[in-house]
């Protein structure tokens, strides 16, 4: 399946204003906005953190898998796509694991 196919089947994050991933000290490794270019990515990480707890070597093959044609392209493009970059660090190393830290979204009226 294609990645938009994908995002269809995970779910929305329209309630999350973006993610700050932890290494295992603690320190922040990265964060993924709710923004334009980023969304898809929140939206993948999201999903890896609800079902894996982290993103652990398992949960990173599978987000390869969720990215589709996505991961093919930053394997051959390195740098391109550093979410997925970030993915493919961590199943090559097989042993670090990225928690996760949600930001919610909040409306002022």
């Amino acid at each position: 399946m294609s990645f938009a196919d994908n995002l269809k089947s995970i779910p929305r994050i329209s309630h999350i204003a973006a993610i700050h991933l932890l290494d295992s000290d603690g320190a922040l490794a990265g964060t993924i906005e709710n923004k334009p270019g980023q969304t898809g990515s929140l939206a993948v990480y999201n999903h890896l953190g609800q079902v894996y707890g982290a993103i652990t070597c398992e949960a990173a093959r599978k987000g390869l898998e969720l990215f589709s044609e996505h991961a093919d392209d930053a394997r051959q493009n390195p740098g391109k796509h550093p979410n997925i970059d970030r993915l493919l660090a961590l199943v090559a190393d097989g042993k670090n694991q990225l928690r996760i830290k949600h930001v919610f979204a909040t409306s002022v009226e």
